[in-house]
Order: C-alpha cells, then structure tokens, then sequence
C-alpha cells in the first residue's frame, strides 16, 4: 500500500510566486493558467479541466466576470467570481486553439488529466522549492488564503461545500499550532 502524499496549501506569498514562475519558465502557459485560476477560485482539478475557452471568451463584454460551473463532485451549480485574473486568462484563452481552457497536446484526450496536471505542478515545485504540492493544492491555497484574508470560515465552508467548518479548518491547514499563536495575542480586555 502507498502511503497518500501530504498535500498543503501554499502558505508563503513568496513561494506562491516561485511557483508561477517555474511553471511560466519550466512547464507552459497553459499549467501556469491552471494554477492561477485554481488558486483564484477554489475550483477541483477535476472541475478546472471542463472549463472551455468560450466560457472565458464570452466573459469579455460582461462586467462581472462570473463563471457558472457544475461541480463534478456535488453536482452543484457554483457561481465564481474570476475578475481578479480575468486579463491574463482571456489573453491566454484567445490563443488556445481548442474548446477546452487546458487542452492536452496528445490525441486521446481533449483535456490534460489530473495526473498530467500532478505533473507539472509537481516539476514546477521543484525548481520553486515548494513542498507537499498537488492537485488539491490549488484549492487549498485558495481556501487558506480566503480565510487569512478574511476569518469568515462560513463562507469559506459554504464555497468548499464542506460539512462544518472543522472539516474546512482542517482542509486548509489551520493547524493547531496557529490557532494557539492567535490565542497569545487575543484578550477580550484589550
């Protein structure tokens, strides 16, 4: 039996750009895009692959740039918000000549598969230094740094489609060891 790989959310700023930059550098545009809309919306690897260029395309004339996705896994429909990207995925979608967003350069799959995107995201992790990367890295990135931004786990929980918000905290990383370091500088007096 193989032992399941720690994966992690990228943590650092700095280490999140390392990444971006040894997938722009050593990998393509195409797994480099992957990785910033992952990390921008909290989208399953699963659900990334289905995006199709015209759904970005079709974006451009709209002022909110909302993304309606079918989550593979829970089959819910899931609005996302993607204007904090949008330049970059749309320069990039107008170049790719296939329907799909992350189109393989092989015959027998329209899409990349996750394992393809394992790959690369892993290649790109060692020439950055990042450890405990894989495909649920993208979405807990996303999920760790929504909630650093902003401490609302309920929400954090409603987008992730996560049962409590234990499940949440525990996904993302919030480790016992940061919630104790909070503890030390909170008093209610202050």
């Amino acid at each position: 039996m193989t032992k399941q790989k720690d994966v992690q959310p990228i943590r650092d700023q700095q280490q999140l750009e390392d990444m971006k930059w040894a997938l722009k550098r050593h990998c393509s545009e195409r797994d480099y895009i992957l990785f910033v809309v992952g990390c921008e919306t909290g989208l399953r690897v699963g659900d990334l692959l289905k995006l199709t260029t015209k759904q970005i395309l079709d974006l451009k004339g709209k002022q909110h740039k909302i993304l309606r996705v079918k989550e593979g896994k829970t089959q819910k429909i899931r609005d996302i918000y993607i204007a904090n990207c949008f330049e970059e995925v749309f320069a990039y979608a107008k170049n790719v000549q296939s329907p799909y967003l992350f189109p393989s350069r092989k015959g027998e799959h329209p899409t990349i598969t996750p394992t393809q995107a394992y790959r690369q995201l892993n290649k790109a992790a060692e020439f950055a230094g990042v450890e405990h990367v894989g495909n649920h890295t993208l979405r807990k990135t996303f999920g760790y740094w929504f909630y650093k931004s902003t401490k609302d786990i309920a929400m954090l929980q409603r987008i992730l489609h996560h049962s409590h918000p234990s499940v949440t905290l525990r996904y993302i990383g919030i480790t016992e060891e940061e919630t104790n370091n909070v503890l030390k500088t909170f008093s209610a007096f202050h």
